[in-house]
């Protein structure tokens, strides 16, 4: 099983900045990992955010947060980050960190994911 805790959740004003943590646990998770971030804000379906393999050398966003946010993962410590920068109140959402065994970042499919962290951002 993998284990995945989200952290760093809270609330922001517009144009400010939060960065997320989330650390994978588990006697199945191994650092070759894809890691990421999916989003869900209320009344809408699940939106993919970003995503980072294990040889941080490919990186995915959503168009929504490219230029904005920036995925960073430490693999020595199984822990992926998001930093939310120029955050706006259509970046309210219950934030997810998930991860898959795929070498390659996509935007779905991914077979493991947290209990999420809540970032609202008043305008």
């Amino acid at each position: 099983q993998v284990q995945l805790v989200e952290s760093g959740g809270g609330l922001v004003q517009a144009g400010g900045s939060l960065r997320l943590s989330c650390t994978a646990s588990g006697r199945t998770f191994r650092i070759s990992y894809t890691m990421g971030w999916f989003r869900q804000a209320p009344g809408k379906e699940s939106e993919f955010v970003a995503a980072m393999d294990w040889s941080e050398t490919k990186t995915i966003y959503a168009d929504s947060v490219k230029g904005r946010f920036t995925i960073s993962r430490y693999n020595a410590k199984g822990t992926v980050y998001l930093q939310m920068n120029s955050l706006n109140a259509e970046d309210t959402a219950i934030y997810y960190c998930a991860a898959t065994p795929a070498l390659i970042p996509s935007t779905r499919d991914y077979e493991y994911r947290g209990q999420g962290t809540q970032v609202t951002v008043s305008s």
